[in-house]
């Protein structure tokens, strides 16, 4: 049915409680029930590379079923039962998606990001006491099978490594240069190495253990993980399932074919689109191991779209503002929504891609910890840009503050209750749960928000502080850690600031020791030395005489993020020739931190909403 307004939230709730649903019990279950209706129909397809005539492999569903078993088979066969741990560090390929469903069958699967550096994703195998870790064989312009032999040698628990070899998409000259430059891998660790395709294929292609009877913990996700030591969530089979019912009861049925340059180590692919296909028997589409990143996908992106009839992208805010800047090349008129997640999505970017493409476009909210989806402006309703639009049926949003529910637009934290939310255990570590639930039911986000007199959601801000650069969570403590480290650097404040492609960009101001002098450059550089993962290098260090600071000495990063925002702003409508600036940063009971942006005479204010437009931050006239 379609999904417009509350009626009809209320319409499909009212026709049966959750409970009493005819849903599966497992995924197992799940993806039976659609290949015995949709068996010989496409289930996902993969090209190793974008072109529009390149190679594609496709699975149909009873092939995808059968590859499912077989690797869960595997599975067992090395030990792994209903409670057990199979981590996968993979790029997307077909392997990824048998290897994310089979570990579901068989015990516990863990997708980890292979962007991560060897001791963080060392780190997440030990913690979760992964027994199975499947990842790449050593390939050209990649280094996951460097990382996964320096990780399983920190991680002795890993007994089994499983390799995929990306040889076999190959064809023609590529297919043999490629063994000749096959990089070397120095591998110290103790576990047993499987090649997948000779694993998998010698298993029997029907479940040789019985699933499981009743609903369980299936996956284990990371949150965020570019930097630090990422925390682990746990997601029963009813979670999974009832994402993909969502997408099955008010998107798609089994003649949409998807899109999705996400990876497969985040909830967005791997629970809400592979949920949303194993439940309606839609057809999904990876293009490349590295999805949006790969070479040469967003110059062919439009054309691929026409190649497998695309009806729906899945897409984030930095995809869409790569995507407009090449010419819509292709026959898109199959194309009816783009979905978008993970980050804010500025005002300027949403009209611009609408009217290029024609498309219309969804924005949504969603967490790993909520086993994903919460809200979407509805398909086809209204949709007020810049709101994440109204909560999916069955789930139940509440804005807390102090301890009590706010009334219509008045900000407080985001608090989910959902069929995905698992309440009490959320975590993995019990330490984690503490505190994390309102009422024991309903999970604190972490995120500021308010809900309007329509009752469509807004987030304001981040209770959890956190840098989310283009859907990365980035700590700000990893990069205060570090900049404190410094001899010349007395007190640090993190922050993101805008940024027009990636909705925030990490960056910091430092209070110096006294008679300390050092340079921002210098700053800079050290803080590279000091910090992992590049996406959270920070882009501009500022030094103040004093930060901000509260009544007991912490760092008061609103001030911050008020220095940031002029700063940015200024820069940008200078750089455009505009005579504008900020005026000043002020604090909206609805919106959180607004700009004042103040004009001289005959300054083009049309020019000036272009440029701020661009931007998923608030602002105003000065002189409204």
């Amino acid at each position: 049915m379609g999904y417009a307004n509350y009626d009809d939230r209320r319409a499909i709730e009212n026709a049966a409680k959750w409970e009493d649903r005819d849903l599966p019990v497992t995924a197992w279950q799940m993806l039976n029930r659609t290949a015995d209706k949709f068996g010989t129909r496409p289930a996902v397809t993969f090209q190793l590379f974008s072109g529009e005539s390149d190679p594609a492999e496709t699975l149909s569903w009873n092939a995808l079923r059968n590859q499912t078993a077989q690797m869960a088979n595997l599975l067992r066969e090395l030990g792994v039962g209903e409670t057990d741990k199979v981590a996968y560090l993979l790029p997307n390929c077909n392997e990824a998606i048998v290897t994310y469903l089979g570990g579901m069958v068989a015990g516990v699967v863990n997708p980890i990001n292979p962007l991560l550096d060897a001791e963080q994703i060392a780190a997440i195998l030990r913690q979760t006491d992964a027994k199975v870790l499947v990842t790449l064989r050593a390939f050209p312009k990649t280094d996951v099978a460097q990382k996964a032999a320096k990780a399983v040698e920190l991680a002795p628990n890993v007994k089994h490594v499983v390799e995929v070899d990306l040889h076999r998409y190959l064809t023609g000259l590529k297919k043999l240069i490629v063994p000749l430059i096959r990089p070397k891998v120095e591998v110290k660790h103790k576990a047993k190495v499987h090649a997948f395709t000779k694993a998998v294929g010698a298993q029997p292609t029907k479940l040789t253990f019985q699933d499981s009877t009743t609903d369980r913990v299936c996956t284990n996700f990371h949150t965020g993980g570019t930097t630090g030591m990422p925390k682990v969530a746990q997601h029963k089979y009813s979670g999974v399932i009832y994402n993909g019912w969502l997408g099955q009861e008010l998107l798609f049925n089994e003649h949409d074919n998807l899109i999705c340059p996400l990876p497969m180590f985040h909830v967005f692919a791997a629970i809400v689109v592979m949920g949303a296909s194993l439940a309606s028997g839609a057809h999904v589409v990876f293009p490349t191991p590295q999805g949006y990143r790969g070479e040469g996908v967003f110059d062919n992106f439009w054309k691929l779209c026409q190649r497998h009839d695309i009806t729906f992208m899945i897409t984030v805010p930095t995809a869409m503002s790569a995507l407009m800047q090449r010419k819509v090349d292709a026959d898109i008129t199959k194309l009816k929504i783009a979905f978008c997640g993970s980050a804010p999505l500025p005002l300027e970017l949403y009209r611009r891609f609408e009217e290029a493409a024609g498309v219309t476009i969804c924005e949504g909210y969603g967490l790993t910890e909520a086993t994903c989806l919460v809200s979407i402006n509805p398909p086809d309703g209204e949709k007020k840009v810049g709101s994440i639009g109204i909560p999916f049926p069955y789930t139940d949003v509440k804005i807390v503050k102090n301890g009590q529910e706010c009334e219509i637009d008045s900000i407080g934290e985001i608090c989910v209750s959902s069929p995905g939310v698992f309440a009490g255990k959320t975590y993995t570590e019990e330490d984690k749960n503490k505190d994390l639930f309102y009422q024991d039911r309903y999970l604190r986000t972490g995120d500021l928000g308010r809900v309007d007199g329509d009752g469509y959601l807004w987030i304001t801000g981040r209770a959890k502080d956190l840098i989310i650069r283009g859907g990365h969570n980035i700590d700000p403590a990893e990069i205060e850690e570090a900049l404190a480290g410094h001899d010349a650097v007395a007190m640090v404040g993190a922050i993101g600031q805008p940024d027009a492609h990636a909705g925030e960009l990490p960056c910091a101001y430092v209070e110096l020791v006294s008679d300390a002098t050092v340079t921002t450059d210098e700053l800079l550089e050290y803080a590279k030395g000091k910090i992992h993962e590049r996406a959270a290098w920070p882009k501009f260090v500022g030094i103040l005489d004093e930060l901000p600071k509260t009544a007991v000495g912490k760092v008061f990063k609103p001030d911050l993020r008020r220095l940031a925002i002029k700063r940015v702003y200024d820069k940008a409508l200078d750089d455009a020739g505009l005579n504008a600036r900020v005026d000043s940063v002020v604090e909206d009971k609805k919106r959180g931190l607004v700009a004042r942006i103040q004009s001289d005479a005959g300054t083009d204010r049309d020019a000036v909403a272009r440029v701020m437009g661009d931007y998923p931050g608030h602002w105003d006239w000065a002189d409204a």
